[in-house]
């Protein structure tokens, strides 16, 4: 008992210090020493670096050939300001850890310690810290990393923490578990005048508002439709505080969310399409560009079981979600490539909402990720 309490004091120290020291996307540097630092303490069979620019591969091997699993967790933090008050409140200005990678990062090297006690009894266990999950670049420049490429793992999972559900309950969802989420930018060029001789120019305003309005008419808010679809305005922005000038130039941003990577798809071309129709009948040149753009976390159907499995064996509460969450994780990207599944782990009832600026991952529910990760590894490399 008193090496556990050792041990689930170490990863809570560890925790702490890394929601001290956040880091953004692609820059999860001083991160990720803390995080080699920890796993040296309980030797990996082999452990690569700088995958995808910051990410972390640890490996445990089995003494016999079996299956891979993959357990993904994310280094990266976000550009919030912190105000809490706590000793470990981050120390870095306007950056702070706001939707729980720090206690995802914690989970995973609390795996790592059990990993080291207990060696899988066949086949390989990854542990996969990645870069720039919040930016929706990081799985991709992971799986392109030659580094990564060679491991082909038979499963992969993640585990996100959620704020408002009852702590320590698992939550899971066969097929959607996450939304597909794009971002489109749209620009728009016309032509500068004087504001007296407007109609010596092309002004885009109207264009603008066009665009809105078409957009508007292609939201299906309900989730439980096959077609649902989420287009919500971001940014506006057109000619300059100059008075006498009839803007010339405009631009317009929208998030699209869909609940699966193929209506993503349809309703970008539908979008697209709808842009450029615009443009072209107010005379304007268009640009249009998708960014930060995450893959629906489509989960299969046994790596779920895997999942309720280890659940029920950690007597743990389960919760069958039945729609998507509308929020966006690039995760989706590993289950498009492997079989795998996201799930959600409770974190409690009044835990303040993610990315909101007093968020903090509460430290209570790590021995339960770990533990659930653990389980799921050796329902998978037990069995061979």
């Amino acid at each position: 008992m008193e090496n556990l309490d050792l041990h689930i004091a170490s990863v809570i120290k560890l925790r702490r210090e890394l929601h001290k020291h956040p880091e953004l996307s692609g820059k999860e540097f001083n991160t990720a020493k803390r995080i080699l630092s920890f796993l040296e303490n309980f030797s990996p069979d082999e452990i690569r670096t700088e995958v995808g620019t910051t990410g972390i591969i640890a490996i445990y091997k089995g003494k016999k050939t079996g299956k891979t699993v993959l357990f993904r967790c994310e280094l990266d933090a976000l550009p919030i300001e912190e105000i809490n008050t706590f000793e470990h409140r981050s120390i870095n200005n306007g950056v702070s850890h706001k939707c729980g990678h720090d206690g995802h990062m914690a989970i995973l090297c609390g795996l790592a310690t059990k990993l080291y006690q207990n060696k899988p009894k066949s086949g390989t266990v990854i542990l996969l810290f990645q870069p720039s999950e919040e930016d929706g670049k990081g799985a991709k420049k992971v799986i392109s990393d030659s580094k990564f490429k060679a491991l082909k793992p038979d499963f992969v999972f993640a585990l996100h923490n959620l704020p408002d559900f009852t702590k320590n309950q698992i939550v899971v969802k066969n097929d959607t578990f996450t939304c597909a989420v794009s971002s489109i930018i749209i620009k728009l060029k016309g032509k500068t005048a004087h504001a007296g001789e407007p109609e010596k120019g092309i002004n885009p305003a109207l264009a603008i508002a066009a665009i809105i309005n078409q957009f508007n008419s292609k939201i299906q808010a309900d989730i439980t439709k096959e077609d649902h679809c989420l287009i919500t305005p971001i940014y506006i922005t057109m000619g300059k505080k100059a008075y006498g000038v009839s803007a010339g130039a405009g631009e317009v941003h929208f998030t699209v969310r869909s609940n699966s990577n193929l209506q993503m798809k349809m309703n970008k071309v539908t979008l697209e399409n709808i842009a450029q129709a615009v443009a072209n009948e107010y005379l304007l040149d268009s640009s249009i560009n998708w960014i930060q753009s995450f893959e629906a976390n489509e989960n299969n159907a046994t790596a779920v079981n895997y999942i309720r499995n280890a659940a029920k064996s950690n007597n743990l509460e389960l919760l069958e979600k039945e729609f998507p969450f509308t929020w966006g994780e690039d995760f989706g990207l590993f289950t498009q490539h492997f079989s795998g599944a996201m799930f959600g782990l409770g974190s409690g009832k009044n835990t303040a909402a993610l990315h909101n600026p007093d968020y903090d991952f509460p430290d209570d529910i790590i021995k339960t990720g770990e533990s659930l990760f653990y389980q799921i590894s050796k329902q998978i490399t037990d069995a061979y």
